[in-house]
């Protein structure tokens, strides 16, 4: 599907402002303080082969701001919603998901994403180291 190959997968962004004692990894959106700009990341396993982690896209909020993603990885949707993928040379796309839904997305993949909508999106990445 277009949607799989424009980025289902969202990945840590540029910029970690803080990390909890739950693991949680909060990525700050630059030019957006005052609002709740931050999408959250919570590392659920890791070894020398993968990482698996939990990111969490409030609702209403633009986007991660502009990153690049490591590792190759699978995204796995949780929640039902959608999702507005902005690429380095400013083209976007709305992508609408269900749960259950799954994409890949190779190596060092550049973008920024937010939920399109006023629900908030969670995905489950699998990095592959």
């Amino acid at each position: 599907m277009k949607g799989f190959l424009t980025g289902v997968v969202l990945g840590g962004a540029v910029t970690v402002a803080a990390v909890n004692g739950t693991g949680r990894l909060f990525a700050t959106v630059h030019g957006m303080e005052g609002a709740d700009t931050r999408a959250s990341y919570k590392v659920l396993l890791e070894n020398d082969r993968v990482r698996v982690r939990e990111a969490v896209f409030p609702g209403g909020v633009p986007n991660t701001g502009m990153h690049t993603h490591q590792y190759a990885h699978v995204g796995v949707i949780l929640t039902r919603g959608a999702l507005l993928f902005t690429n380095p040379d400013g083209t976007m796309e709305t992508v609408k998901f269900e749960p259950g839904s799954v994409g890949f997305r190779e190596a060092n993949a550049t973008h920024a994403v937010g939920s399109a909508g006023a629900e908030t999106m969670r995905v489950i990445e699998v990095e592959i180291k």
